[in-house]
């Protein structure tokens, strides 16, 4: 992982659901690049905490902040304790997601309102939030997936349908801020280990079958292409939804 010590210094990220897995790498990447970084976490009060006395430990700034992306208040409550936190926002990636799975005839309706609440309206949500704040430069980051192009596998049509309207919204959102010179990008990460797809789950095989280069990603190597987004060298990339999937889409 090549680390740019200093390119974000002075950047103030609010990352949502970043207390594990990829918005904790992203929210690793982003301070020890030297941004200061919020963080949204909905149960784990510990390990969010723990992950803020890492970052400051480190000579970093971190702020762990309860938020239920579920709920419309909570996101753009996030927004506001951030700005008021550290006096900006420059950078926000909207990485919280739920998966579910099952296919049409036992999925419930229920089910799938609340992972489109979380995946999807809560991404919309939290830009307009942010809109307020942002300015030319900055940057929106939405963590997408490849199950947005191809689902994979039956009982995935819910979740590979919230994946893909992050996909058009982003589209949309870039028109909406190019106007300011905020760009709005997507992240479409194949299988990666975290703890939603652990390394030994019973299914991990079937899933390494249909990745050409024969493992999972890690967090850090999404977190990597995050921090790409968010500096000045992608200041010419709006409006795209990049994948890093080990060639699971080719």
């Amino acid at each position: 992982m090549t680390v740019y010590a200093h390119r974000f210094t002075g950047k103030i990220a609010l990352v949502t659901g970043g207390s594990r897995g990829i918005g904790a790498a992203i929210v690793r990447r982003l301070a020890k690049e030297g941004a200061a970084v919020a963080f949204t976490y909905s149960a784990a009060a510990d390990q969010a905490q723990a992950l803020a006395r890492d970052i400051a430990a480190e000579g970093g700034r971190a702020l762990a902040i309860k938020a239920d992306s579920k709920v419309i208040q909570d996101i753009e409550q996030a927004v506001v304790t951030t700005v008021e936190h550290f006096g900006a926002l420059n950078i926000l990636v909207n990485n919280a997601g739920v998966l579910g799975m099952g296919t049409v005839d036992e999925f419930s309706v229920e089910a799938l309102d609340d992972m489109y609440a979380i995946n999807v309206r809560a991404t919309y949500v939290a830009a307009k939030a942010a809109s307020g704040y942002l300015k030319r430069g900055d940057r929106i980051i939405s963590i997408g997936s490849v199950s947005g192009q191809r689902a994979g596998f039956a009982g995935a049509s819910a979740y590979s349908m919230t994946k893909a309207a992050i996909g058009g919204m982003i589209r949309g959102l870039a028109l909406d801020f190019a106007a300011r010179g905020i760009t709005v990008n997507n992240i479409q990460p194949g299988p990666t280990a975290t703890d939603m797809n652990p390394a030994d789950a019973p299914y991990i095989d079937q899933v390494i079958g249909l990745v050409p280069l024969g493992r999972l990603g890690t967090p850090d190597e999404i977190a990597s292409l995050a921090a790409y987004l968010a500096s000045d060298e992608a200041s010419f990339v709006t409006g795209a939804s990049l994948t890093a999937d080990g060639g699971f889409l080719a």
